[in-house]
């Protein structure tokens, strides 16, 4: 049975590393940008936007959402969806946070 190395790390690095990796695709860039300008959208009308099948936005939307980073709601053959902007907020200031520490504790260059 394999060990997951992953519990080693603290829930605040689990939570940052799991929010980049559902921003690690640029169809799902694109969507946030899509759902940003409507401040809500149904998945057709995203699909209409972008250059991609109906069900490679419908599994982008998934991941999204798993993530916390999207709401969306099923009212029967439509879905619509939203930026959860609580999240954003939450993982902009937690991603400064790292970004500052990192800068403060650096050392000289290296490379």
């Amino acid at each position: 049975m394999a060990i997951h190395k992953k519990e080693a790390f603290s829930k605040k690095e689990q939570d940052l590393a799991e929010f980049a990796k559902a921003l690690a695709h640029p169809a799902r860039i694109a969507i946030l940008k899509v759902l940003a300008q409507h401040n809500e959208c149904i998945c057709g009308e995203i699909v209409d936007l972008l250059p991609l099948a109906q069900s490679t936005v419908s599994q982008h939307l998934k991941e999204l959402k798993s993530a916390g980073l999207i709401n969306g709601v099923v009212d029967g053959p439509r879905s619509c969806y939203c930026i959860n902007w609580k999240a954003f907020e939450k993982f902009n200031a937690e991603f400064s946070f790292l970004f500052n520490h990192l800068k403060l504790t650096k050392m000289q260059s290296c490379c």
